[in-house]
């Protein structure tokens, strides 16, 4: 009954914290923009993920098209900020992930699948019935509807959330998500009893388990230190992912804080607070003046490293 339990809610949407209560059947349009369709850019195998997901093949990430958050600040804005894009049936999606299967990847990751979430999970069903074996990784913003995580028990091998926030005054500055603490906490505690609270791995390659990412931002030192809190509180064994890669997009270039790179200072005095409060499970990245900036006009996103 799961499939059908979650189409349902597109009848009064509630598939993130927004609660924006519109029949997207009848093509009433929430904060996403998105109809009850599935609405991608494109399907690549991505090789800039964590070591365990991109692996030596790549991982097959989906690059979906609007988000539940809308930060000011996102790298994806080309595709994130718009509900335009290919609109698929979920035969076509479950052909996309057979394919990138075929093609060598590592698994299949829907990028911010929160607002799509009933039709994506239909169309897993549906590619694991056709032969679909790989890890399924639900890589999602943090801003999550507990309920709808608990309802996905069984269907995620992976779950990759972001824990944007730690401040509430941060996330309602950049992403106007109320409460966007206490969500991801609710949701991610669910996704660890589901999953564990480490990631298991086969020949270096993740196959099970969770990883939580966290963007440091310029001149917001507070914010991830809560949010580093947060995180140690649920388990100080979840691997997590502390990115040094922020760069100012278009509308915040002229941000007093944001309108910069981050500082090497600031990205070490963020690894060394992580690892005090005993998280040692930790990606790090090096702070660079070069950033792999996705170029989504581009046909190859992820083309080469761009001076920012």
């Amino acid at each position: 009954m799961l499939i059908p339990e979650l189409l349902e809610i597109y009848r009064s949407c509630t598939l993130c914290p927004r609660a924006c209560l519109v029949d997207r059947t009848k093509g009433e349009l929430g904060f996403c923009g998105l109809p009850a369709d599935i609405v991608i850019d494109c399907a690549l195998s991505h090789h800039g993920e964590e070591p365990p997901l991109s692996g030596t093949r790549g991982a097959g990430t989906i690059f979906l098209s609007s988000c539940n958050l809308g930060c000011t600040y996102c790298q994806n804005y080309q595709i994130s900020h718009t509900a335009q894009g290919q609109r698929l049936s979920v035969l076509d999606l479950a052909k996309v992930m057979l394919d990138l299967q075929k093609s060598g990847c590592h698994n299949v990751e829907p990028v911010t699948p929160t607002p799509q979430t009933p039709l994506i999970m239909e169309s897993l069903c549906m590619a694991r019935a056709q032969g679909l074996t790989v890890p399924f990784v639900y890589n999602c913003g943090g801003y999550e509807n507990p309920d709808v995580i608990r309802m996905l028990d069984g269907m995620v091998d992976i779950y990759l959330p972001d824990f944007k926030y730690g401040l509430e005054k941060d996330a309602l500055e950049f992403s106007d998500a109320p409460d966007y603490p206490r969500y991801a906490t609710d949701s991610i505690r669910e996704m660890v009893r589901q999953v564990g609270d480490d990631l298991e791995t086969d020949n270096g390659v993740a196959s099970r388990g969770i990883i939580i990412r966290h963007l440091v931002l310029p001149g917001r030192l507070d914010n991830t230190r809560e949010a580093l809190r947060r995180i140690r509180d649920i388990s100080p064994n979840i691997p997590v992912s502390l990115m040094s890669q922020y760069t100012p997009m278009p509308k915040v270039r002229n941000h007093p804080q944001l309108g910069r790179r981050l500082s090497q200072r600031e990205y070490r005095q963020m690894t060394d607070f992580a690892l005090a409060l005993g998280i040692e499970n930790l990606f790090v990245q090096e702070v660079s003046s070069f950033h792999l900036a996705p170029d989504f006009d581009d046909k190859d996103p992820f083309g080469g490293n761009r001076p920012v």
